[in-house]
């Protein structure tokens, strides 16, 4: 008989860790609790149009990454639709402080090459600061997907590990505006002065210097693949009906039990939720109380205010490209606070649809912003927060069209329609503490304490999902390697991948 196994939430991390172990032998069962399963993943429709929620830009998808052989082991590689960015032009930013434009193109030499043209001096440094950022992406396992001992030593291979981002960059760089200029991803990491390690500026970097895709048609498509993988090895993904309680005794989980009033029996539990949410579904003796104080302390990254539009029909060019709009360069770090004027830049792209022709018909812009920006409607719920809040949105996406207008002209007459979301939007649709876009800060002068284990003290229940190790579309499936390996041994999952034929 298969073993069972249940999984406490059907996003990213709970998809590719249920589609891997139903791969190798595993009868798995996904529940989540809204009526969409994927996360980052969903979409939903307004205006006639569809929306995707996240994941706008992904990597490792390119021939021979890291997700594209996680893809290809799980057989849905031929079926994902995705449009890679351009080469020449795979991002391009904007500093409103001189009003200056940067491109970067793809690969080693384009991304320095395409810097250097803004910066000549610094054409060696740039060369020097990306075969750094390469070379620890390089030393990890994981990451590369080679067979690891299992030791943590990626952390003392190198004095630039665990060197703080800001830090790492002005180790190579001297010109002051180009170290901001190479902190632009910060808005998809959560990055921090003085605290986020080098390494998650060098991997997600790696990422995209190698280049970066989009989603053709939306993202959800992808989660049905991977739910595909899952029901067709004889397992099931059950939307709207949310874990409520978990069983525990002597450090065992003996069942849950669904708002529906099911409960499910398994060999082994994942939660694929928020740690701090995962918490409050068993009694509180099931974890040392020092465990849960610790959860409750780690920092998460800052959440993001957000604008879904759809376009007058031919009026705005499709741009395979996505576009950064930073205000000043001293504060390209300073994403996550809340004494600086919001906002401080934002990230907009339009989405691929089949036969994408010359003219768009949405754009996405997301906007980093702290939580503490809604703590005053934090008790609220969807569609009873007040007029208070809906005129403050309304507000705050003006703001953001007046940035938007400062790089493309004209571009309000081009909108037919809009809608928001806030980070209480986040916090609610995802079931994450205060709205966290990148779950977890990792923080260099304390690895330990922003690291998290999949494994836990109770035997039959495992971690995945973004708080662990990396997030994002390429971290949460490595981490679900991480989840699978807990079960299934050290490398199993790695060589299986590896002995996956073309």
């Amino acid at each position: 008989m298969k073993q069972q196994v249940v999984i406490i939430g059907g996003g990213l991390g709970g998809l590719f860790t249920g589609a891997i172990l139903s791969k190798e032998g595993f009868c798995v069962t996904i529940l989540e609790k809204n009526a969409m399963i994927g996360g980052g993943l969903q979409t939903f429709q307004r205006f006639g149009e569809h929306f995707d929620t996240g994941m706008h830009v992904i990597g490792g998808m390119q021939p021979g990454g890291n997700i594209w052989k996680i893809c290809r082991y799980l057989g849905i590689l031929n079926d994902v639709k995705i449009r890679n960015v351009d080469n020449e032009c795979s991002d391009r930013l904007y500093f409103a402080e001189d009003k200056s434009y940067f491109t970067i193109a793809k690969g080693r030499d384009g991304f320095v090459s395409s810097l250097a043209q803004s910066f000549p001096d610094e054409h060696s440094n740039l060369e020097r600061y990306v075969d750094a950022v390469l070379d620890i992406a390089d030393k990890v396992d994981l990451f590369n997907l080679r067979p690891s001992s299992g030791q943590i030593s990626l952390f003392t291979e190198s004095n630039d590990f665990l060197m703080a981002a800001d830090a790492f960059i002005a180790k190579y760089i001297t010109d002051e505006r180009l170290r901001s200029v190479l902190a632009y991803m910060n808005p998809l990491y959560g990055g921090r002065a003085h605290e986020t390690p080098a390494y998650v500026h060098a991997i997600i970097s790696t990422l995209y210097i190698k280049g970066a895709s989009r989603f053709v048609d939306g993202s959800y498509h992808f989660a049905q693949l991977l739910a595909e993988v899952i029901t067709s090895n004889g397992g099931q993904v059950i939307a709207g009906d949310a874990v409520e309680w978990i069983n525990v005794t002597e450090r065992n989980v003996d069942y849950v039990r669904t708002k529906s009033g099911k409960k499910y029996v398994a060999d082994y539990f994942i939660s694929d939720i928020h740690p701090c949410a995962l918490m409050r579904l068993m009694d509180e003796k099931a974890f040392p109380k020092s465990y849960r104080e610790r959860l409750e302390t780690i920092p998460n990254t800052h959440s993001a205010f957000a604008l879904y539009i759809k376009l007058k029909p031919e009026t705005f060019p499709y741009i395979n490209h996505s576009e950064y709009y930073m205000t000043r360069y001293d504060d390209v770090w300073n994403f996550s606070r809340t004494d600086k004027q919001w906002p401080l830049g934002f990230m907009m792209m339009t989405p691929p649809s089949s036969n994408q022709g010359h003219y768009a018909k949405k754009v996405l812009i997301t906007a980093p912003m702290p939580f503490d920006m809604v703590r005053r409607w934090e008790n609220t719920t969807v569609g009873h927060r007040g007029d208070e809040y809906e005129a403050w949105k309304m507000k705050c996406a003006e703001l953001l069209l007046n940035q938007i207008e400062e790089i493309h002209p004209s571009f309000q007459q081009c909108i037919e329609a809009m809608n928001t979301s806030s980070p209480l939007t986040i916090r609610d649709f995802y079931g994450v503490k205060n709205g966290s876009i990148c779950g977890f800060a990792k923080n260099c002068q304390n690895i330990v304490l922003s690291q998290l284990p999949v494994v836990t003290k109770i035997r039959n229940l495992l971690l995945t999902g973004q708080n662990n190790n990396l997030h994002g579309f390429c971290g949460v499936p490595l981490t679900a390697i991480n989840t699978c390996e807990a079960i299934l041994g050290l490398n199993y999952i790695v060589n299986r991948i590896n002995a996956c034929a073309d």
